[in-house]
């Protein structure tokens, strides 16, 4: 599914200051200071994953940016494979010619490209996360990097679960196999934009 129509039809996103910290609390709702999380026991999460019927309380991951974009991004990573690894970030020339048929991060005048982050104790697992290409931003007149501007990565706040090991029976030590769930919000990078330097260049 093209890029484009990804990030069309999920906006508008809700964004987070970048002083925003992040927040944990048990499933679901608001957070109750006095209430313990249940912790599943080894059999009762036989591959380590959180049970089907918080799943299906969660969020619908399957319509956020991060989380729609894993798929394709793993189809490209395995259609590039064989070619050898990618080159690191570079800011890239913007060229009129290829405008026309780019998607919305690569004719930006603040570019970015997006990588899988994996985490085992998430859910979802795999997130895309955004990474600017350029450290200014690329002129409209002359398609070059120009130090005039700043590139600074966007964010989403995305909620998500976190597996945390546990004893089922209160204990102090936590039991092999044995986890809880929590809510957590995260930021989560999705593109870039430009602004003004905090000095001149």
């Amino acid at each position: 599914m093209p890029v484009l129509q990804l990030l069309f039809g999920i906006l508008p996103l809700t964004w987070l200051p970048t002083s925003g910290a992040h927040h944990s609390h048990p499933l679901w709702g608001a957070p109750h200071p006095h209430r313990t999380p249940r912790c599943y026991s080894a059999e009762e999460l036989p591959d380590g994953q959180p049970p089907p019927h918080l799943l299906a309380r969660s969020a619908r991951w399957e319509q956020a940016l991060p989380v729609a974009l894993v798929s394709s991004l793993e189809a490209e990573g395995h259609r590039q494979q064989p070619q050898g690894a990618l080159a690191g970030p570079q800011c890239p020339v913007l060229r009129p010619e290829e405008v026309l048929t780019a998607d919305t991060h690569q004719r930006s005048i603040s570019p970015w490209r997006y990588r899988i982050d994996t985490d085992e104790s998430r859910y979802p697992q795999k997130l895309a996360f955004a990474g600017c290409l350029c450290r200014g931003c690329v002129s409209t007149r002359t398609g070059q990097e120009t130090a005039a501007l700043n590139s600074v990565r966007l964010h989403q706040s995305l909620l998500v679960l976190r597996r945390r090991p546990c004893s089922p029976d209160g204990a102090e030590a936590t039991s092999p196999g044995a986890f809880a769930f929590h809510t957590e919000f995260i930021r989560v990078p999705v593109g870039c934009t430009c602004v003004l330097p905090r000095s001149a260049p």
